[in-house]
């Protein structure tokens, strides 16, 4: 994509923020469209953030950590976290980018777009993640990931605020975890992608991608599939009241109230498969073997 507008490309550090300028990490969604209000571009990379720092409290994930970076990590041998083993992987192949995209592409960016398919904003929330985010005069202040994104396409971020990075905390890296993606086929865009998580009295459940935002449950393992359908519908229905969508795509009335209807799959089937995902996600973390 030829940005034409732009005029200037500049160091993001020491820059002063200003009307039309862009921060760019990988780039592999803002040089790929049109950015017509966009003058000048602001490289992420000069900061030298390290991706990734892995700590006994966890782990921090700099904002311009690629997703191939964070794909190849594994937790230091002393850090019994199952759940830094079974999801960083699944979550970043959840793109279906090709090698060169998850090489280039940022976790960092991939939540600030804040699509409801981004595999890195389902990771981070899931993991009950905090981000930090940057002002343009360098104050910093701390937003839980499930929070961060607002609607379809719409984040908490101020006008020249920047993320600076995501920390997952070893508490929720601990867990057993277990994974659904569900696509319209096989290279398809993410319809459902719904990650849980167990400690001994509860599963947390993360559904996006059916969903404008993030919305997150939390039931006894012991839950029948009655029970975890009801749950989910009620949750999706009360986040979808207030989140946004974009022109392309609506969040549902009635029955389906809150999930998303779009090229991606109707409101009624991911609404289906949202609930057949959260009842063999709690099947695999109960131990009570999968449903029929």
């Amino acid at each position: 994509m030829d940005l034409a507008a732009v005029t200037e490309f500049a160091p993001a550090s020491g820059a002063l923020w200003r009307d039309g300028d862009a921060y760019l990490g990988g780039g592999t969604w803002l040089l790929s469209v049109a950015q017509p209000r966009t003058t000048r571009l602001l490289d992420l990379t000069t900061y030298n953030w390290p991706p990734l720092t892995e700590t006994d409290d966890g782990l921090e994930i700099a904002a311009t950590c690629t997703l191939a970076e964070l794909a190849r990590w594994r937790p230091a041998p002393d850090h019994d976290w199952p759940a830094a083993t079974a999801l960083p992987g699944k979550c970043c192949d959840a793109l279906l980018g090709s090698f060169k995209v998850q090489n280039v592409a940022t976790v960092g960016g991939n939540i600030c777009l804040s699509l409801p398919a981004g595999p890195m904003i389902a990771l981070a929330a899931a993991m009950e993640g905090i981000a930090t985010i940057l002002s343009p005069a360098g104050a910093a202040r701390a937003v839980p990931v499930a929070g961060f994104v607002t609607g379809e396409g719409r984040n908490v971020l101020r006008p020249g605020e920047l993320l600076r990075s995501v920390f997952l905390p070893a508490a929720a890296l601990a867990r057993p975890a277990a994974c659904r993606q569900v696509s319209l086929s096989p290279a398809g865009r993410s319809a459902v992608l719904l990650i849980g998580t167990a400690d001994q009295d509860q599963v947390l459940l993360t559904l996006t991608a059916a969903v404008p935002r993030p919305v997150q449950i939390r039931l006894p393992p012991s839950s029948s599939q009655n029970e975890t359908a009801s749950s989910l519908t009620a949750a999706v229905a009360a986040a979808g009241g207030s989140a946004g969508s974009s022109a392309g795509s609506r969040a549902t009335a009635g029955g389906d109230a809150g999930y998303l209807d779009d090229v991606h799959g109707s409101a009624s089937w991911r609404r289906a498969m949202s609930e057949w995902a959260a009842a063999e996600v709690i099947a695999e973390l109960s131990g009570t073997g999968l449903p029929g």
